[in-house]
């Protein structure tokens, strides 16, 4: 019988299926979000954005700051690394945009924000990150927004930062971690640590939420069962299937159901998709940016490659709808694909990234790096 809980709960924040979206750059839009919870409940995170950005108020920042209508509760994550822009953001987020969940980025492995002592780098300083968590929590608190972070193991295997993290977070009250179980290193190649989770659920008092190879929903029922976490992160294996927290919401409800939609269903999913853009993006934005995500819905079928081609190059409604119709509406969903992996994977580093003399020192308290709009995933 599955122990699995039905659950999570973030502070004051209840939410009723314990899956948390994590934040994509280009794909994790209020379009795709609207997409995603129509499937099932879950939390459903914004685009990362920094700091620095909302607080000079940059205007990439404010068009990455868009919520559906009916997005009732709205949940951001955000990049940075000074104490002061990180606290004046999150104040931002709270009094002028509603938010009700924040989550840090210090998990992110790509080289220009590694390098400038962010993302998944920034762990390395204790000292520092107690700093921002202090200060975020506070900034949150007379709003009774809960402030959650992600990380990472750490910079490599022989630099590990996850169990210190941990304790740091539950010390400046951040109400849940969530842990993604590679390494900077590491980017998004091999295989998740889900041990180096389990072992962060019984170092810590707070909700820990597990990150990494969660492809179908059986996955993530594994997961929680083998580690203990409270919930889980889902990023690529969402990719091209927004119905996977269709299987998340009946699995943790204890249902046996799994969506094997044929091509007629995607293509319905398809087109859904490209509505929802162009309803936020007006139709030649929303077209544009649809098309990265054809390789993902038709991954594993038969579409021919001239077509899937032009379905690539679309710029309006009516030439999707046109090319839509060629695809064949019976043929069946490409069973040999569950299970397997979606969207980047790579290969290891040959080293991470960091500013001179990161290593130096574990503190780093009162440091003032430089950040910079980045566009990345969320780690």
């Amino acid at each position: 019988m599955s122990t699995a809980p039905t659950e999570l709960v973030l502070g004051p924040l209840h939410v009723p299926t314990p899956v948390v979206l994590a934040p994509m750059a280009g794909v994790t839009n209020a379009a795709f979000r609207r997409l995603c919870a129509e499937q099932g409940a879950g939390l459903y995170v914004c685009e990362m954005i920094t700091s620095r950005g909302l607080v000079e108020g940059d205007a990439t920042t404010q068009r990455m700051l868009v919520f559906d209508e009916l997005e009732t509760v709205r949940s951001v994550q955000l990049y940075g690394t000074d104490p002061v822009y990180m606290a004046k953001a999150v104040e931002i987020l709270c009094a002028d945009h509603g938010v009700a969940h924040v989550d840090l980025n210090f998990g992110c492995p790509v080289p220009k924000v590694t390098r400038k002592g962010g993302g998944g780098a920034l762990p390395w300083k204790r000292g520092l990150l107690g700093e921002i968590l202090a200060a975020t929590v506070k900034a949150a608190e007379p709003y009774g927004v809960p402030v959650t972070m992600k990380t990472r193991k750490g910079l490599d295997d022989d630099h590990l930062t996850f169990l210190d993290a941990g304790r740091i977070a539950q010390e400046s009250g951040i109400a849940a971690i969530g842990l993604h179980g590679r390494t900077v290193q590491q980017a998004y190649s091999g295989t998740a640590d889900w041990d180096a989770i389990a072992e962060l659920v019984d170092h810590v008092d707070i909700p820990v939420l597990g990150n990494g190879d969660i492809w179908e929903a059986g996955d993530a029922l594994r997961m929680v069962e083998q580690t203990g976490a409270a919930g889980v992160i889902v990023g690529r294996g969402c990719l091209g299937r927004p119905w996977l927290f269709r299987d998340l919401a009946a699995a943790f409800a204890g249902e046996e159901q799994r969506a094997l939609p044929n091509l007629g269903e995607v293509r319905t999913m398809m087109r859904r998709h490209a509505e929802l853009l162009v309803e936020h993006m007006g139709e030649e934005r929303g077209c544009k940016e649809f098309r990265k995500h054809v390789t993902w819905y038709l991954k594993g079928f038969r579409a021919g490659g001239q077509l899937r081609q032009r379905l690539g190059l679309v710029d309006t409604l009516a030439d999707l709808d046109a090319l839509l119709a060629d695809l064949d509406p019976d043929e069946p969903f490409p069973t040999h694909e569950l299970g397997s992996p979606r969207g980047r994977q790579g290969s290891p580093r040959a080293k991470v990234v960091l500013p001179e003399g990161w290593l130096d020192d574990t503190d780093g308290r009162g440091l003032h790096m430089h950040e910079e709009a980045d566009e990345t995933s969320g780690g």
